[in-house]
């Protein structure tokens, strides 16, 4: 479609082309903000504050590290299995100065997935939170990493916090599970070594270089790394910065450089709260509040009372729980003029009550991993519309397609298509998969079918693609299938998404089973072994038979459409 459509349908203040930034990489783009911020707060965590000197000064130890007590070299993988701790920020700006390539990786994973991503991205480095050690000593010998770096929750908070905090953690609480790897650093001591060892050697990066493998799947629920170089990541920087310059109708910008506090729950190691709090925050000198475990409510709402904060991040599901918290409605708003959710579709009820309560609308954006990941964000403020994904990034292309590839008549549903600076270099070691959804122009193929109206928003309307958004995570029908299927009492399997209040979607399991005393609670035991939480059937439907083609391939759509039927009915 032709990108002059949108031109005169941007909010005021922001231009059709996104503007380029004045680096070669995001280690110069990092190095900027800890010059230009240098005395002003970088990231809280666990009420403990760093400024940008002080992360400028503990990723350079961290850098330095790598650089001397290590044979790694630019190019080489580390893999980063953190929650938001104060660790994360600076491991992550450290591995970039040091000319390596990011792999994120969750640390709820299990250990089925976590030697898959270590084996396939070739990590040869691994830092971990010692909460998940025994899912690493399980299986760091079958990998590839060779150095293995341990870091308990409050490591850089001050003693004696530190002190009270990790034996909380430990003693109290006894959140980490035995596990023994006496070849593991702590992260301190790393720190220490790398500061001994004095300034690290800037590596040059270039904007074609690899800075990020951030996994995803596919409908055969294989991860894949997408390959997101630093022109790609600062691409969507350059765009996001274009698109906040909307200006208030008063005429005053919405982000001031250096002035806004952002909390930040969602985890660093998903690719929107990276490019958001890691990159485009920093870039503009912000303050971002990490929240280490959202789920828990009551922390979460204390950890943010103390702050007059202006911005905050989420998705639908987080949104519900902070709403239905009594504790809730006590936090100072009054400061507050941004929301931006991502990751998952916001569900309309939630956008009305969230406004009522805080007085700000939401805006919600649209992307995914392989664009680094934002394709699309709603204006601020009153311009925002609710249930829409908003107008395209400056400086990216849209397109809606027909199965055979035309375009379809504006106004009609197709699938939507991407080409931009952001879209990904590939998938990591998979040309065959890079081929099936990107083509020798650049248009990236979503697998999600969409619509843009004559007012210029578009509206996501299905997804070709079997996978379930849970909680903003794609969970995969394929990987679930797999998993019970090896259960003794279990002859086949189905697994659909379905709409959930909370997380948005969430997995449905039809079973079909040669064991009579089989229970749901017995598939969920099983599935808990396998796979992380999110992605662990709750609700499960024993039957006797699954609609199939001639085959013998299971038809989801059936599936699919008998639930919809079956839920219109009950309404």
């Amino acid at each position: 479609m032709d990108t002059v459509f949108w031109d005169d349908k941007r909010p005021k203040g922001v231009s059709s082309q996104a503007e380029s930034l004045p680096f070669n990489s995001l280690t110069e783009l990092i190095e900027s903000s800890f010059s230009r911020y240098g005395d002003k707060p970088a990231f809280t965590g666990i009420g403990h504050t760093l400024t940008y000197k002080e992360i400028d000064q503990l990723s350079a130890q961290f850098a330095s590290w790598l650089q001397n007590h290590t044979d790694l070299k630019p190019g080489d993988r580390i893999a980063i299995q953190l929650p938001n701790l104060l660790q994360y920020p600076v491991a992550a700006y450290g591995a970039l100065r040091a000319g390596l390539v990011i792999v994120n990786t969750n640390p709820l994973y299990t250990a089925h997935e976590l030697k898959h991503q270590l084996n396939d991205s070739g990590a040869k480095a691994l830092l971990f939170l010692e909460n998940f050690g025994h899912t690493v000593e399980e299986v760091v010998s079958e990998t590839p990493v060779q150095y293995l770096i341990r870091t308990s929750f409050a490591d850089l908070v001050p003693a004696p916090k530190r002190w009270i905090v990790n034996a909380l953690v430990r003693h109290v609480k006894k959140l980490v599970p035995s596990f023994n790897l006496p070849k593991a650093l702590h992260f301190r001591d790393v720190l220490t070594k790398g500061k001994a060892a004095g300034s690290f050697k800037p590596q040059p990066r270039t904007l074609a270089d690899i800075a990020i493998l951030q996994y995803t799947g596919g409908t055969t629920g294989v991860a894949k790394g997408a390959m997101l170089t630093h022109g790609n990541l600062m691409a969507n920087i350059a765009q996001t910065q274009t698109a906040l310059k909307q200006t208030q109708p008063n005429g005053e910008p919405w982000f001031e450089d250096g002035q806004e506090t952002a909390i930040a729950p969602l985890p660093l190691y998903h690719i929107y709260a990276f490019i958001v709090n890691m990159m485009y925050f920093p870039f503009t000198g912000q303050h971002n509040v990490l929240v280490a475990n959202p789920r828990d409510m009551s922390l979460f709402i204390k950890a943010i009372k103390p702050w007059k904060f202006t911005v905050i991040s989420g998705l639908n599901t987080l949104f519900v729980g902070l709403m239905n918290h009594p504790d809730f409605k006590e936090l100072d708003f009054s400061a507050l003029k941004v929301t931006m959710s991502g990751g998952t579709a916001l569900q309309e009820d939630t956008a009305e009550r969230w406004e009522e309560i805080t007085g700000c609308r939401v805006s919600e954006g649209y992307g995914l991993t392989e664009c680094s990941p934002i394709v699309s964000f709603n204006p601020l403020g009153k311009e925002a519309q609710p249930g829409t994904a908003g107008l395209p990034l400056p400086s990216t292309d849209i397109r809606f397609v027909d199965p055979e590839g035309n375009d379809v008549p504006r106004g009609e549903p197709g699938e939507l298509c991407v080409r931009g600076p952001q879209v990904m270099k590939g998938y990591w070691r998979r040309g065959d998969a890079t081929a099936e959804v990107l083509d020798d122009e650049g248009w990236l193929k979503t697998g999600d079918i969409a619509q843009v109206e004559e007012d210029g928003f578009i509206r996501i309307v299905d997804r070709i693609k079997d996978l379930i958004l849970v909680s903003g995570f794609n969970v995969y029908p394929n990987e679930i299938e797999s998993v019970v299927s090896t259960h003794p009492g279990v002859d086949n399997c189905a697994c659909i998404g379905i709409p959930d209040k909370k997380t948005g979607e969430a997995p449905l399991l039809y079973v079909i089973t040669s064991d009579s005393s089989l229970t749901k609670d017995d598939i969920i035991n099983w599935c808990r072994e396998k796979m992380t939480a999110y992605k662990i059937p709750r609700q499960i439907e024993f039957r006797k038979e699954l609609p199939m083609t001639p085959v013998g391939k299971v038809l989801r759509k059936e599936l699919r459409d008998e639930y919809k039927q079956q839920s219109k009915l009950a309404s």
